[in-house]
């Protein structure tokens, strides 16, 4: 079966209504306040065009995060496909990337927490991390068990857990990621 084209002002819609929750996200200090309402209005949409669209919050709020998480996909592969790391570089380096994404993004990210994507295990940008870090994760024989392993480092850079240190106890963002790379050491033991 053949797929259908979008029409353009349907893309264009698309596009102005993720823009617009995209920007409304990064800029409040309560995301779960953000609501389809506001999202509307700056996408110059009715609010109608949002649920046919997207179907509810947490609908919009996942097209928003893919669409945020693509290009950064790319570059992850990338890096993964670049001779000369090793594993436990490759694991850092993962790491870091969706670390250093949920700092820049932990409004949205936290959102999506609270928009009934609270369960990041099924979430198909969790799904997608998990794997590629489990893979890395296994070329490290220290590991013993990559899938729980990759489980428990992606819990530690949670958003709500990277929202509260940054936003609640003024943490510096550098100082997170230093702190990432010294857990991350413990946790895969002396090379």
């Amino acid at each position: 079966m053949a797929q259908r084209t979008e029409r353009a002002d349907a893309l264009r819609n698309r596009e102005a209504v993720l823009a617009a929750a995209d920007a409304l996200f990064a800029a409040s200090s309560s995301p779960q306040s953000v609501s389809m309402d506001e999202i509307a209005a700056a996408a110059g949409v009715g609010k109608g065009t949002l649920f046919r669209r997207f179907g509810d919050r947490a609908g919009l709020i996942g097209a928003v995060i893919a669409s945020r998480l693509e290009p950064l996909h790319q570059a992850v592969r990338e890096a993964q496909d670049a001779a000369g790391s090793s594993p436990r570089q490759r694991v850092l380096n993962l790491l870091d990337t969706s670390l250093r994404f949920k700092i820049e993004n932990r409004n949205l990210m936290s959102a999506a927490e609270d928009a009934g994507l609270s369960s990041p295990y099924r979430a198909e940008h969790y799904g997608w991390w998990h794997g590629i870090l489990r893979t890395a994760l296994e070329e490290l024989p220290a590991v013993h068990d990559a899938d729980f392993t990759a489980h428990a480092l992606l819990a530690a850079i949670r958003a709500d857990l990277v929202a509260h240190l940054i936003d609640g106890q003024g943490t510096d963002p550098a100082g997170l990621r230093a702190s990432l790379a010294a857990y991350i050491d413990n946790v895969l033991g002396a090379e």
